[in-house]
């Protein structure tokens, strides 16, 4: 199975999202440590140039590959990846369980203006407190949604490619 955990700039929820599934942060909905989030992979590292790139994050106890993807605003980036998943299923016989899962709903207004001053205009000393502050109003929420995917991921369904929308955790 693959995850892909994906929103915006895929570098602060989405990492946070795949740290989770990893186990590389308490698996819970405790509140995380300024240094427990400066310290997951990728969190605030990715740049424009990784926009629209599977970034690989590792594979979980049971063997499932996990990916962030920043995808930008284009809503349709996702739903053209699972129609070529779909074309690549049938044509080459293969059925390796999909699931996209989108951490947007999960980010709070002060991670997205962290992300604004830290990613975008460079500004660390401003953007990366909002970022930590966003990150810890928002760790329970991505938690949840982790565990959910994974839930989700489990059951059998008619089709491999699943789409996660998430709008639950607004």
């Amino acid at each position: 199975m693959i995850y892909i955990y994906n929103d915006y700039g895929g570098t602060h929820t989405t990492a946070l999202a795949a740290a989770y599934h990893l186990k590389q942060l308490p698996q819970s909905e405790r509140k995380l440590t300024t240094e427990e989030i400066l310290n997951v992979k990728f969190f605030n590292k990715l740049t424009k140039e990784d926009f629209g790139k599977l970034i690989i994050h590792g594979c979980d106890d049971e063997g499932n590959s996990v990916y962030t993807l920043g995808r930008k605003r284009n809503k349709l980036v996702v739903p053209a990846l699972k129609e070529m998943s779909l074309l690549l299923q049938e044509k080459f016989k293969f059925d390796e369980k999909i699931v996209f899962s989108n951490t947007s709903p999960t980010v709070p207004f002060t991670m997205s203006m962290g992300g604004f001053f830290s990613r975008g205009l460079k500004i660390d000393v401003i953007g990366v407190p909002l970022l930590v502050k966003g990150a810890k109003q928002c760790c329970d929420n991505v938690y949840r949604l982790v565990e959910n995917t994974k839930e989700v991921g489990r059951k059998t369904f008619a089709e491999n490619v699943i789409i996660l929308e998430n709008e639950m955790y607004k």
